[in-house]
């Protein structure tokens, strides 16, 4: 094998060994077996999208946010009662337990983007999982000056829980699992109407979505990112064109615009005639 081929498989190989370092460091700290199941089927998921993207098979990605998008939504979320979502976060946090959402905040979105930048979005959002089946791919480039309502559903969130253990509600965990279905409800409906009005599928992720507040700043320090090498650019526009998240990644500074939006789905790379992408 030639070792252009070999260096496809590097970040697959570094992705794996990311997530077994997390499953077996939570394992053994924890003395929970399922750590180790659970982190190690989502480094294997991840691994396998990126082998076959490698490859070049065409639904890698898809086939990624299925296998951890649904993981996630039906056996964690619906199956083992679970809110993986913000107001999960905040309760753990409250109740001072390093436990199920917290620890899934600390990995996938405060810390793993200093590594892998969004690509929690783009591989294993069971929200994005959806809209990305929606027909809107290629978006019309015009951003609209609503970002600040992801701060507001951020607050929400906050002030929803703080408010539950504030009062000293009962039943507290049931309250937390139906937010979990209401919520992810909302933002199913929500996505969608906002991805056919705007004709772009991932309106929710770059206007709505409260996770961002975590996601972006990290993202900003990103070790794994798509770089353009100016020498094979020939300015046709066409990255440009398919990302979904308005990014101009022939920009190789950290400041580029959109820079802190990357999902890393490799549209770009996919149409540039010249391969300067990587």
């Amino acid at each position: 094998m030639k070792r252009s081929s070999l260096k496809r498989y590097i970040l697959p190989a570094f992705v794996l060994v990311v997530f077994e370092i997390v499953a077996i460091t939570l394992w053994l700290t924890k003395n929970n077996i399922f750590y180790l199941f659970n982190f190690s089927y989502i480094g294997i998921s991840i691994t396998l999208g990126l082998v076959l993207f490698a490859q070049n098979y065409k639904h890698a990605r898809r086939v990624v946010q299925l296998l951890v998008g649904l993981y996630m939504l039906i056996y964690l979320g619906l199956i083992c009662n679970e809110n993986m979502q913000i107001e999960g976060f905040w309760y753990y946090l409250f109740t001072g337990v390093f436990e199920a959402a917290t620890i899934h905040y600390a990995v996938a979105k405060i810390f793993g983007p200093l590594f892998f930048g969004r690509g929690w979005c783009g591989y294993a959002c069971w929200t994005a999982m959806v809209l990305d089946f929606l027909p809107y791919k290629i978006p019309d480039h015009k951003r609209r000056k609503i970002g600040w309502i992801r701060y507001i559903v951020f607050l929400v969130a906050l002030v929803f829980v703080a408010a539950l253990f504030i009062a000293d509600v009962a039943n507290i965990e049931d309250i937390m699992f139906w937010a979990f279905i209401v919520g992810n409800v909302l933002y199913y409906i929500v996505g969608i109407a906002l991805a056919i009005a705007f004709q772009d599928n991932r309106a929710f992720c770059k206007y709505i979505c409260p996770i961002t507040i975590f996601l972006k700043p990290m993202s900003y320090f990103a070790l794994f990112r798509i770089k353009c090498d100016k020498s094979k650019c020939v300015s046709c526009g066409k990255c440009k064109k398919v990302c979904p998240m308005d990014v101009d990644v022939t920009d190789n500074s950290r400041r580029r615009k959109n820079g802190t939006e990357c999902i890393l789905c490799y549209e770009c790379t996919k149409v540039c005639p010249s391969k300067a992408l990587h």
